[in-house]
Parts: structure tokens; C-alpha cells; sequence
């Protein structure tokens, strides 16, 4: 006979909801990891898009997604002549927050020169930007449609390609647009202030040709490393490589998120540690008569050490199962992504049976403590 499972049939019901709780805890654990993993692919999604090799930014500065940079508009030219260059591409990035049929909207706005670096890495639906002005190519994840007007900064745009997918490192959906729309968008005065400057001076109410970065991609034998040396020893610009820029990412942008949510695992994990060593230790004390029943009849201690460990065991795989199945089952519905990898689950379940084993401790101690005389008393 199976000690373990007569007894958790015995107590089935509160065994079952003892279970599903601690489910619920491993589950918001697991979730903890996915959103992590989450943050990350996030981050690394939109540097990742366009594909290329080298990024060129401002002076000492590390690129558009740590902090400000701005370069002329003509950089691209410079950077396109030197070694090894295939070709390259002006690109601008902001953050906008527009209304949209009585909501709002928050975009991540990426500029870029149609036919060169910087658009989208692949439409799902409708086409790339054709025309100079007033299209723009939107994540799904928007809510636009195909053939949808939309006002940003006061303009008009036509959405004309959907993407899936493409987020910024904050969260925020993607939208394509030419480069100089973008430039309007970003630098371009609104008319209140146009006339204060202009009260105050001469100005320029237009939108300047300056841009945030230029893209660049190699030819395959040419080592990057040489063409971001050249960059700024010949174009005294900070340029960095493809690794480069998502290891600022991951390790600037995303860093606090990470610590945050590796602390919040960590608690978690020691609450359900405790959790589960107080389950069992109840567990324990509800069967002492039991117990000791079984060693006036003569039952080995390492039967009764294994019916608790079973039961250790059995509650933790329950619960994580639980837990897992479901995260599974509404990680879409999060507003954030959540990305749930099989070596992390397989990971937090190993982590689990250790926990199980640790926390029956107390369990363990307190059956090897029963006197067998106990079974004798009323």
C-alpha cells in the first residue's frame, strides 16, 4: 500500500485546494520569468528589425534607445562612402501619444527613408510606404486597420501595412513612417510656439534635416569593428556595433526591470518555500497518531520519511503543473509580452522539487520525534 496516496485520498478535497493555491503562486513566479523574458525581447525586437551592422549616433552618446542623439541629416552620405559599407540609412525615433476614436493612443514613431535601412523587417498585411508624405505602416497591436486615418501631429496619415509584433523596449507599438514626416513630427514648432520664437527672433518654423542615428550594413568579409574605428576616427561620430547596441539595451535599458523582477522571484520563491513547509509540517501533525501507529507495528523510518516526501513532492508538482497550465492559458492577455521558453519551465520545476525536498523538513523531524506509545492514548 502507498501510505502517501491513501492518505491524500483520505483527504482529497483539501489536498486538491491546497494545491491549486500554491498552483497560483508558482504561476504568478513563472509569469515573473516570462515577463522578464518578455522586457528583453521587447528591447531587442525594434533594434533587431532593420537588420544592420553598424549604428552611428552623436558624440558621446550611446545610441537613440539609452539616451538623446542628434546628427545631420547628410551623415548618411559620409558614412555610406566609407569601406566596406553596403549601404546605409537615416532613421529617427520618438515616443507620441495621439487620440484615436476617443482613446489614446501611445506609439513608438520610427523615421526612415523608404527604400533604404530602418523600415519594417516584414509586413503581415497591405504594403511598404510608397508615397514621401502622410503614410505610415502600423503594428497590429495599434488597433489600426488597413486604409485607416489617423492624426498625428496635427496630419493626416493613411495606414497602408500592418506588422506583428514590433514593440519598443517600453511596451509600446511600433509605426513606420518616411523620414521626413517624421522629421515635421519631431522637430517641427506647433504655431503657439513658432510665434513666441518668433516674437524673440529669427526662426525656423520648419523641420530641420537632422536625424537620430544612421544605420549601416557590411559586406560579409569586411570586420565590423573596422568600419565603427573609421566612423569615428574619420567622421568623429560614436558608432557602435549590432552586439553592441542590444548590450546597452540589456544591460542599461532593461537592468533595473531585471534586478526588480529577479527580487520578486527570489520572494516568491522563499514564500512558497515557506508555504509548503508549513503545509507539510500541518500535514504532519494531523497524522501524528497515525505515525506512530506505524512504528508500534514496526514500520521503518524510511517509510515514514517517504510518505511525507511523496507528499512534499506531490503538492509541489500539482501546484507548479496547476500554475504553469494556467499562465499558459491567459499570457496573451497581459498587457505587457510574456514569453514562456521550455528550458525556463523545466528550470522553475527542478527548482520546485528542491523546494519541496528542503521544505519537508520540518515534517520529517517532527514523525521522527513521535513516541510509538502515542498510538496507545485516547
Amino acid at each position: 500500500m502507498n501510505l502517501a496516496l491513501h492518505d491524500i485520498r483520505h483527504n482529497l478535497g483539501r489536498f486538491l485546494l491546497t494545491s491549486i493555491g500554491l498552483g497560483l503562486l508558482l504561476g504568478v513566479v513563472l509569469s515573473m520569468i516570462g515577463i522578464y523574458r518578455g522586457l528583453v525581447a521587447d528591447a531587442l525586437a525594434l533594434v533587431r528589425s532593420p537588420g544592420v551592422d553598424v549604428w552611428v549616433v552623436e558624440t558621446g552618446t550611446r545610441g537613440p534607445f539609452a539616451e538623446g542623439s542628434r546628427i545631420p541629416g547628410d551623415t548618411r552620405e559620409g558614412v555610406a562612402r566609407l569601406a566596406g559599407v553596403l549601404e546605409a540609412g537615416s532613421v529617427t525615433f520618438q515616443s507620441l501619444e495621439a487620440e484615436h476614436r476617443g482613446r489614446k493612443l501611445r506609439l513608438q514613431v520610427v523615421g526612415y527613408e523608404p527604400d533604404r535601412l530602418g523600415g519594417p523587417a516584414e509586413i503581415a498585411q497591405g504594403r511598404g510606404i510608397a508615397r514621401s508624405r502622410f503614410e505610415i505602416v502600423a503594428d497590429a497591436k495599434t488597433g489600426l486597420a488597413l486604409g485607416e486615418r489617423v492624426v498625428l501631429g496635427g496630419d493626416p496619415f493613411t495606414v497602408v501595412g500592418l506588422t506583428r509584433g514590433a514593440v519598443s523596449s517600453g511596451g509600446d507599438p511600433v509605426v513606420w513612417m518616411s523620414l521626413r514626416d517624421s522629421q515635421v513630427l519631431q522637430f517641427r514648432l506647433s504655431p503657439a510656439p513658432a510665434r513666441r520664437e518668433a516674437a524673440r527672433g529669427p526662426v525656423t518654423t520648419g523641420a530641420p534635416d537632422t536625424v537620430n542615428a544612421v544605420l549601416a550594413r557590411v559586406a560579409p568579409n569586411v570586420p565590423v569593428d573596422g568600419v565603427t574605428q573609421a566612423a569615428r576616427r574619420w567622421k568623429h561620430l560614436a558608432a557602435m556595433s549590432q552586439d553592441e547596441q542590444e548590450t546597452i539595451l540589456t544591460r542599461s535599458v532593461v537592468e533595473k526591470a531585471r534586478q526588480q523582477i529577479g527580487l520578486f522571484t527570489t520572494v516568491l520563491l522563499t514564500v512558497s518555500t515557506v508555504i509548503i513547509a508549513l503545509i507539510i509540517y500541518t500535514m504532519t501533525m494531523d497524522k501524528l497518531k497515525e505515525i506512530a501507529t506505524l512504528k508500534l507495528i514496526g514500520a521503518p523510518d524510511s517509510r515514514i520519511v517517504g510518505l511525507i516526501l511523496q507528499q512534499a513532492l506531490a503538492l509541489g508538482l500539482i501546484g507548479f503543473s496547476t500554475g504553469a497550465t494556467l499562465i499558459t492559458l491567459v499570457k496573451d492577455n497581459f498587457p505587457r509580452r510574456v514569453v514562456m521558453l521550455p528550458e525556463d519551465a523545466m528550470m522553475l520545476g527542478g527548482i520546485v522539487v528542491v523546494v519541496c525536498l528542503l521544505a519537508s523538513g520540518l515534517g520529517v523531524r517532527l514523525a521522527l520525534k513521535v513516541d510509538p506509545a502515542t498510538a496507545l492514548g485516547s
